[in-house]
């Protein structure tokens, strides 16, 4: 039995680190997950558990671009540091909105929202969207090329639409780069700040859920976080590097179809098979 719980661990970690980064939803893949492969812990943990394989998933990206990210390492210019701590100050901007409105609803929001019905819907409505935008898009060039190029206006703007993603089933990842998209950035330049705007969005609500826990575990508890964790760090450094080499020669529309089937999957399962 213990095995089985490390299995069912490695598992959701794999599904995890897929979805985390590819902007399919993350939450959707769980739900769906968590109806076939039923952890034998308690709700608490369950929702602990959840936390915990993010935080492998947000270090992957902090393993992956640390060298970008440090604003302190000796082989940057001086312009570069500049530029790395101008990026990390617009980050803390567009984490603003979604910080706010998270603490003050995050309870109400799981409450209202946490359900099969409004996850298949959002995973059809920005499916649709990416489609539509990728089409919209096509013969444009985008106008922010680089990173250095975001303004601190656009990245409140990209910060905004990262609170459509306290809707669970939007996406984290899919609500912030379709909206970069939208405002003028390059695919790369949205799944790049995407992938940096995660990093205190993800490490400050995995820290509020392990204080709201609390830090008594047993050993097979600890093994089951453990396992959810380092299987989810090494999936999403495979997914992140997988999405930036998919994106330099495809768009967006391949994943707004795959989300709408998924979405309709969900209705289809809750609907007919779950009663």
């Amino acid at each position: 039995m213990d095995l089985l719980e490390i299995l069912k661990a490695a598992f959701l970690g794999i599904i995890e680190g897929i979805t985390e980064w590819l902007p399919i939803s993350s939450t959707g893949h769980m739900i769906l997950a968590e109806e076939f492969i039923k952890m034998n812990v308690s709700p608490a943990f369950m929702e602990m558990f959840r936390v915990v394989i993010q935080l492998g998933a947000i270090l992957a990206v902090v393993v992956l671009y640390f060298h970008k990210l440090n604003p302190l390492s000796p082989k940057k210019t001086k312009l570069q540091k500049s530029e790395t701590w101008s990026l990390w100050a617009k980050v803390i901007v567009a984490c603003l909105p979604a910080a706010v409105i998270g603490i003050l609803f995050d309870d109400k929001i799981d409450e209202l929202f946490y359900n099969y019905v409004t996850v298949a819907v959002t995973l059809i409505l920005y499916g649709i969207l990416f489609i539509v935008v990728e089409n919209r898009n096509r013969n444009k060039k985008p106008r922010i090329q680089s990173l250095p190029d975001l303004t601190y206006q656009t990245a409140l703007m990209i910060g905004l639409f990262q609170v459509l993603s306290l809707i669970p089933g939007t996406s984290r990842s899919g609500a912030t780069i379709l909206g970069a998209i939208l405002i003028g950035t390059s695919r790369t330049v949205a799944a790049e700040f995407t992938f940096f705007l995660a990093i205190p969005v993800m490490f400050g609500a995995s820290l509020l859920k392990i204080v709201k826990f609390g830090f008594v575990y047993t050993g097979m508890e600890i093994a089951v976080l453990i396992t959810g964790m380092a299987v989810a760090f090494i999936v999403s450094i495979l997914a992140i590097k997988f999405l930036m080499g998919y994106i330099k020669k495809h768009d967006f529309k391949a994943f707004g179809y795959y989300r709408i089937g998924l979405g309709a999957l969900v209705l289809l399962y809750f609907l007919v098979f779950a009663r």
